[in-house]
């Protein structure tokens, strides 16, 4: 029997070294790509079933006509996320399956790491102390406990996360389309309305997937509403904040920090080294330029138990469906959701 064959886009070495692994017990045949796949690059995708892509590549209606034209059967996202795929265009061409979930710790964790140090200012510490200067004027935080903490989506991360801010004797209000009362009351936050988040929080850490409602959920309006010197935490996606505004905001010290992990237009940057070359962006580079802006690069998810589940789901959803007709985590054009609610009948259309 022919090997399946899997052409990944956008590989990095990590990626490389994790689905290698894997894949020894898989046994497909892979092809890794530097370049990201989009309209200039989706050529290379003739003689591959499946194709194997990331946050960042753009698989638009040409894109989706091109790998049916080319007979690929399958697009295997190795990531939760897929607002940059045009469901619309896929129905009854592709099927498309995700990872709904690979470590919501890894991501949990990554917003908390963002909050103390951006509060302690240890990164700062780091830096002055190498050098030798072990003055601390300037790194003045406050403590945690006793705060009050925003938290914008209760999914499996934003409830993780809640439980690790609760250790720091944090008071802890939060908002979702649809509130799980019942954990509320076990663990001890309270659900409200998201006017009473951005007047009441000292931080707001934003755990929403991107929507329609969910855009630019961050605005000038809803900074307005805020405390002063307010915190913002983002590790879900870029476009939840509308960073115009939040620059605004930072300019005005109407907010006193920010911790991003994402960035509305992160596509170009994120994920490669332009240590050589200069930033082009201008609203990045200005975000840059502000001493309490703390940016990772989209690295909440890294970690090595990340990394092995997403390679292990990805694998199992390709082997899933060559080989038993199944789509457990379908991204569904039918019915609109993240995992195909048709589990059934196996597949969407």
């Amino acid at each position: 029997m022919k090997k399946l064959t899997i052409a990944f886009f956008d590989a990095k070495p990590y990626d490389i070294n994790s689905f290698d692994s894997t894949n020894k017990n898989f046994g497909y045949k892979f092809k890794y790509f530097e370049e990201h796949l989009n309209e200039d690059t989706v050529n290379l995708t003739k003689g591959f079933d499946i194709v194997c892509a990331f946050v960042n590549d753009s698989i638009t209606e040409k894109v989706i006509n091109i790998l049916y034209e080319n007979n690929v059967k399958l697009i295997a996202m190795r990531c939760a996320g897929y607002n940059n795929v045009d469901l619309n265009a896929s129905y009854k061409k592709l099927h498309i399956v995700r990872v709904p979930m690979y470590s919501p710790y890894a991501v949990a964790e990554h917003a908390i790491a963002l909050i103390l140090t951006l509060n302690r200012k240890t990164h700062k510490a780091f830096n002055r102390t190498r050098e030798g200067n072990f003055n601390i004027n300037g790194l003045l935080g406050f403590d945690l406990y006793g705060k009050t903490v925003g938290v914008l989506g209760t999914g499996k991360i934003g409830k993780i996360f809640i439980n690790i801010l609760k250790g720091f004797g944090t008071k802890v209000l939060a908002y979702d389309l649809y509130p799980d009362l019942e954990y509320a009351k076990q663990n001890g936050f309270t659900y409200t309305d998201i006017d009473t988040i951005y007047k009441e929080s000292d931080i707001i850490s934003l755990h929403l997937p991107l929507t329609k409602e969910s855009h630019h959920i961050i605005n000038q309006e809803s900074i307005s509403k805020m405390k002063d010197n307010v915190m913002i935490i983002n590790t879900s996606r870029g476009a939840l904040i509308d960073t115009k505004a939040l620059i605004e905001g930072l300019k005005d010290k109407k907010i006193g920090a920010a911790g991003l992990d994402v960035y509305e237009e992160e596509n170009e940057y994120f994920f490669e080294d332009f240590s050589h070359l200069i930033v082009d962006d201008d609203v990045l580079a200005r975000l840059m330029t502000f001493n309490n802006v703390l940016i990772t690069s989209h690295q909440a998810f890294f970690t090595k138990e990340a990394l092995k589940n997403i390679a292990e789901t990805t694998l199992n959803n390709i082997k899933e469906f060559f080989e038993n007709n199944i789509l457990q985590n379908e991204i569904c054009y039918k019915c609109g959701a993240g995992t195909c609610v048709k589990k059934t009948e196996g597949k969407c259309f």
